[in-house]
């Protein structure tokens, strides 16, 4: 497997994905990880952050050199399929898991890829809440959060089971990519809600962006908006 190694951990940093960034501008190798057992400045998309309390989860970044197009997509079929059926994938990348018989599917895993196209290489972040217990997070992170409800030492095993999904993602073609995250669409039919209005989700296109259709007929295409289940979305104060 050459995702991976090197492999950095960090008893606590600000973001994985900021150490290796400079680790990458300095000319770490494809593969090359960065892990850590708390993360006090980590991002999500959007300009979210990801919070999670100290050996809880696992905060990883992995440095890929010539990456393949569809980047986000392939990471977040590599985490579902490592979480397994139950899991699937709100676009883009978030992915759900159903920590509650009684309750819908909440966000286990983020990723946030990053890099520098023009010199050919990404950054791969993800997190999952493997061990903490949502109500522990802070009030505007716990709002639809989930949890494997697995013990703190599972992390370690989780993380090599994401790299070896990783790996099998990376080598799928794009139309495989596809397949596999349309298989995993938890938006497909439904409702949502974006800053520019409401309509039916009805997947994504060769690019990745997601389709849907407005009350009126018409298509529009997303390519990098922030979706949400139900009606209109509204402004927070």
């Amino acid at each position: 497997m050459s995702l991976g190694l090197p492999h950095l951990h960090l008893r606590s940093t600000g973001s994985t994905n900021d150490r290796l960034r400079d680790l990458a501008q300095a000319g770490a190798p494809h593969g090359t990880l960065v892990t850590t057992g708390e993360q006090t400045a980590g991002r999500g998309r959007q300009g979210r952050t990801w919070s999670a309390p100290a050996s809880q989860a696992l905060l990883m970044s992995v440095l890929l050199r010539d990456p393949p197009g569809l980047l986000p997509l392939r990471a977040a079929v590599a985490v579902a399929a490592t979480l397994g059926p139950q899991a699937s994938i709100k676009w883009p990348n978030d992915v759900l898991w159903p920590s509650r018989a009684d309750e819908p599917p909440g966000k286990v895993a983020g990723i946030l890829v990053e890099g520098r196209p023009r010199e050919s290489w990404a950054i791969v972040g993800i997190g999952v809440n493997v061990a903490l217990d949502p109500a522990a997070l802070p009030s505007d992170a716990r709002r639809g959060a989930s949890s494997l409800g697995l013990q703190p030492a599972a992390v370690d095993d989780l993380r090599e089971r994401v790299l070896r999904e990783l790996e099998r993602s990376l080598a799928l073609s794009d139309s495989g990519t596809l397949e596999a995250w349309r298989r995993r669409d938890a938006l497909i039919g439904r409702e949502i809600s974006w800053s520019g209005g409401t309509g039916t989700a009805a997947g994504v296109d060769y690019r990745g962006c997601l389709i849907v259709v407005r009350p009126d007929g018409a298509r529009t295409i997303l390519d990098a908006a922030e979706v949400h289940l139900g009606g209109p979305t509204r402004p927070t104060a």
